[in-house]
């Protein structure tokens, strides 16, 4: 690989590969190779195409390319040059799409995306209603180029952010630009990127660091990771535009070791761009030099918050440190050298910032929050995957335009977001705008992207109880607010949800989580509580059935309820009578009952009922059920 010593040599390479890497009459097929895809047989469909390209003599070019979004359709593809995408491709149909769509120049209808099996296929992905809505800035190369071969990422436009600054632009510039973007941090808190890389520059010292955040801890969130696995060098491009611009000479990617393929990818991006002259000594033949490397964490939620991740690059455990000094001066980064940390995506928006100009990045999105934001949207929803779309966007857009809607057509009921400790959201917000402010404004926050979606079959008090559970094994323990705060909360909603809810509960559960937002040194702590006073903020009801009625509407929670079998409905198979452990299930000349006095309320009979006939009541007071 030929090392660029100038400018105009990466802009010339550029134009050469253009036209070879993506020749518009190619015979092509992008496959996609993300988590999803690969988990659900990708690479063996790729085994397929070339087999089959082998046995007819066809030269077929096999672009094994990042996430491409929509995974729940996996393993997706799309053919070129006549742009047919594919979904849930088995091996046996590779021959089938070899033979329509590759020397046919036809659709093969069977692989095509459909809404449902009554309506017409979809033959192109940009007409797909997962991907109608979306603008592509941070995922701009997944599912076009192949993240293990920097010539495609030049091809594409890449390098050109830099290229640009290099050649034609002073620090200064690139900053200004930046900060004009009014690019806000994706990591969560939505801290101004030029603000913070502008206070670095003013730090005293030679030496700065640029820190990546690729510690991606959310259940269900991969935004970061699939941009490090299947688009690295728009990550080094951004973090090397941010070394330009503030001083910076060293940078470190900080990745949780559960992210084999982004350590495998990234390192393999690291040492093409030291190779191509890109990274290094005396970057293009300029006097700007910037090293990159990796530094593997052991997977902490809370080493996603700044000083714990600090603590964790340098080899120390992962606890948080109190501020000042912050990470931008001296004694709070890596070794104590002024640093700027950003998360993943926040960096690969950068390349598109400089090479486009300000304005284009502010013409999408909204007046404070301008640009895109990526989305894992996960849980009852119909199309689950990754989205990026402009902020600005309303709930309901994302959840039913894009999603698709609730699995089996069943109601909303919230969706939460910031990961698992953002809040949830309930129906009468669905026409929110996402954007930083307006998520504050209802309890809940942007966080690194998590969007999980919750139907009418969803206990609130359940699901408080899930995330809750989550942060408080991932409490670091360092401030007892927080170590011993989300224990308490923790206990009352197990008490709550097992039928032994007491009165106070609610206004316990409120005082705690204040109380622990008040007095925890970091990030999780301060935000841990989100769910749980979210859902009282909006669910109330539900804690109140919970404890004083005894009642589960969503029928989750053992321990509550009355459990009774509708005679009309009941075909008397008997499966709810052996599924009972403790005999509370009896069996009549002509029917079955539950006997209240011996009933668990375990849910086995609930759960084994295979046509609905057991309900689960209001449990009624026993002066009452004397009385009757």
């Amino acid at each position: 690989m030929e090392k660029l010593k100038s400018v105009n040599g990466l802009r010339e390479l550029r134009k050469s590969l253009a036209g070879k890497i993506f020749d518009p009459d190619k015979l092509r097929a992008r496959v996609c190779c993300g988590t999803a895809c690969t988990a659900t047989g990708a690479h063996t469909v790729i085994k397929s195409f070339e087999k089959e390209a082998a046995n007819s003599g066809v030269d077929v070019e096999i672009v094994k390319t990042g996430c491409q979004g929509i995974c729940q359709k996996g393993p997706v593809l799309k053919v070129e040059p006549i742009d047919i995408f594919y979904q849930r491709t088995k091996p046996e149909n590779v021959s089938s799409i070899m033979s329509y769509s590759m020397l046919g120049n036809l659709p093969y209808r069977q692989g095509l995306y459909r809404d449902n099996i009554l309506t017409e296929p979809i033959p192109e992905m940009t007409d797909i209603p997962f991907y109608k809505k979306q603008v592509r800035i941070a995922l701009r190369n997944n599912g076009v180029i192949d993240p293990n071969n920097i010539d495609h990422f030049i091809a594409s436009g890449g390098y050109a952010g830099l290229e640009k600054a290099l050649s034609s632009m002073s620090p200064e510039d690139v900053m200004e630009e930046v900060d004009k973007a009014n690019l806000r941090g994706r990591g969560g808190a939505g801290f101004p990127a030029g603000r913070k890389w502008k206070h670095v520059k003013g730090a005293p010292g030679t030496i700065k660091f640029v820190v990546a955040n690729g510690d991606e801890g959310d259940p269900g969130a991969f935004m970061d990771r699939s941009i490090m696995e299947g688009d690295p060098h728009s990550l080094l491009e951004g973090m090397a535009l941010c070394a330009y611009a503030m001083g910076g000479q060293y940078g470190i990617i900080y990745v949780r070791h559960e992210y084999p393929l982004a350590v495998k990818n990234l390192q393999i991006a690291i040492d093409q761009a030291v190779e191509r002259g890109l990274l290094g000594k005396n970057i293009l033949g300029t006097d700007f030099s910037f090293t990159m490397n990796i530094r593997e964490g052991a997977g902490a939620f809370v080493c996603g918050e700044s000083t714990a991740l600090v603590a964790s690059i340098e080899g120390e455990r992962g606890f948080p440190r109190p501020r000042p000094p912050r990470l931008s001066e001296p004694g709070g980064g890596p070794w104590g050298y002024p640093s700027n940390l950003n998360n993943i995506e926040t960096y690969a928006c950068v390349p598109v910032i400089i090479d486009k100009g300000s304005d284009y990045f502010r013409s999408i999105g909204t007046e404070g929050s301008p640009g895109t934001k990526v989305f894992a949207l996960t849980g009852k929803v119909k199309n689950t995957g990754l989205v990026e779309v402009p902020m600005g966007i309303t709930l309901r857009e994302i959840i039913y335009d894009i999603g698709g809607g609730i699995l089996d057509n069943k109601e909303f009921k919230a969706v939460q977001t910031g990961g698992p400790s953002g809040g949830c959201i309930p129906a009468e917000h669905l026409d929110l705008p996402v954007d930083f402010d307006s998520l504050w404004k209802v309890g809940s926050m942007m966080g690194s992207g998590g969007m999980v979606v919750m139907d009418e079959d969803t206990c609130m008090v359940d699901v408080a109880k899930f995330f809750l559970s989550f942060t408080q094994s991932e409490s670091c323990g360092k401030c007892p607010p927080c170590r011993i705060g989300t224990y308490q909360m923790l206990q009352v909603l197990e008490r709550i949800t097992s039928g032994e809810g007491r009165k106070g509960d609610i206004e316990l559960l409120e005082d705690l989580g204040k109380n622990i937002v008040k007095g925890s040194l970091c990030g999780l702590g301060n935000s841990a509580p989100n769910p749980v006073l979210t859902t009282i903020r909006y669910f109330r009801e539900e804690y109140e059935e919970h404890i004083n009625d005894k009642y589960c509407r969503a029928k989750v929670c053992s321990g509550l309820g009355m459990y009774t079998i509708d005679h009309n409905e009941c075909f008397l198979c008997g499966l709810c009578k052996e599924a009972c452990a403790f005999g509370a299930v009896k069996e009549l000349k002509n029917s079955f009952f539950i006997d209240q006095d011996e009933c668990t309320k375990c849910k086995a009979c609930y759960t084994a009922c295979p046509i609905n006939a057991v309900k689960v009541e209001k449990q009624k007071s026993t002066k009452s059920r004397a009385k009757k």
